[in-house]
């Protein structure tokens, strides 16, 4: 993959947290980041991961969290007393069942020159159904046959599942339920049929055996999945040079064919956590077939934006738009990432 680089347009992002307004009464936006983005009636849309949290309390953490009341889910907040001992301000462990202390939407941003943009007062996706009740989390969309696929994360008490909606104007959206159970995420689908099935990428999450790795499915209606094979892992584990998608890997934006293949944008996380964002190229006609990786991280946080945030020392990507031959910036790829869960930073992808 040496003929290809990622090259930041701003040193500043395009997006920050300060920028969008909390959608729910007495919350704050404590991030905005990781878009899933695509073309749409001669604008760029984003789809920004908001997280949302109620403002703080001394001494309380608050949860918020949809609740089950006479088979309704309910926007609820649970208070528990703040522990005196450190604990993970993210994630809280209280009398053995974990929570999630902020709660994540996805909200629409519109651009017509991909860097300025109008993000929504409302919600685009708000958690609705009980697998869904600790948030909505990094989107990604799909253009295919007519419509817009849009896979996100559902996280509940049961863990991270893979939920999917199609809309065919980003007025309404249809939800079509969990097609991956959890624990699983960072999913896209192809943007065509191959040999006349769907096809999408996910990353499986493991426990005491394996690693974090990058998995294929199969289906013929796009919304039942199966012949789940696996596809590749970080080469970290065994190769010193690669510690930079040592800890953990998965897929980015939807697949990009290109003369050559199919196009796949992944991320890697060392033993740090620090994630860095490269390339794979995988066979036209034979996805499973991997023909070629880059040997280095095409881009890395180095900016202070990218190092400082929410979750630090992060950059990360399920958005990239191939600007179409009527508009301006016709055949360019320009790639939308998430920086340190806290702003969206903007890089084209270009051929050296």
């Amino acid at each position: 993959m040496k003929n290809y680089q990622l090259r930041r347009l701003s040193d500043q992002p395009i997006l920050q947290t300060s920028d969008v307004k909390p959608a729910i009464d007495g919350f704050e936006v404590l991030g905005a980041f990781n878009p899933a983005a695509c073309w749409f009636d001669g604008e760029i849309l984003l789809l920004l991961r908001v997280a949302e949290a109620p403002r703080a309390e001394k001494g309380t953490i608050l949860v918020p969290l949809l609740e089950d009341q006479n088979g309704v889910p309910v926007l609820t907040i649970k208070r528990f007393t703040e522990p005196d001992e450190d604990y993970d301000p993210r994630v809280v462990t209280i009398d053995g069942k974990q929570y999630l202390t902020s709660l994540s939407h996805l909200r629409l941003a519109r651009s017509q020159d991909g860097i300025h943009f109008e993000i929504d007062i409302k919600p685009f996706l708000f958690p609705a159904r009980m697998d869904e009740s600790y948030g909505i989390e990094d989107a990604r969309i799909t253009f295919l046959e007519g419509k817009y696929w849009i896979t996100y994360t559902a996280v509940s008490e049961h863990g991270p599942a893979v939920g999917l909606a199609v809309t065919t104007d980003f007025v309404t959206v249809e939800r079509l339920g969990i097609i991956l159970p959890p624990p699983n995420k960072d999913v896209a689908l192809f943007p065509e049929k191959i040999n006349g099935t769907y096809w999408l990428m996910h990353r499986p999450m493991v426990s005491d055996i394996g690693k974090p790795s990058i998995w294929l499915a199969e289906s013929t209606d796009g919304v039942h999945w199966g012949k789940h094979r696996f596809l590749f892992g970080g080469r970290g584990l065994t190769d010193p040079a690669f510690a930079w998608e040592g800890g953990k890997i998965g897929g980015g934006p939807e697949p990009i064919l290109t003369d050559e293949g199919w196009l796949l944008c992944y991320h890697g996380a060392d033993a740090t956590h620090a994630y860095s964002l490269a390339l794979a190229l995988l066979d036209k006609s034979d996805p499973t077939r991997v023909l070629d990786r880059s040997k280095a991280p095409l881009l890395s946080p180095e900016l202070s934006w990218e190092r400082e945030g929410f979750f630090p020392n992060v950059v990360f990507s399920n958005g990239w738009v191939m600007w179409p031959d009527e508009s301006a910036q016709a055949g360019k790829i320009w790639v939308y990432y998430g920086a340190a869960d806290s702003g969206v930073g903007l890089a084209e992808l270009v051929q050296a």
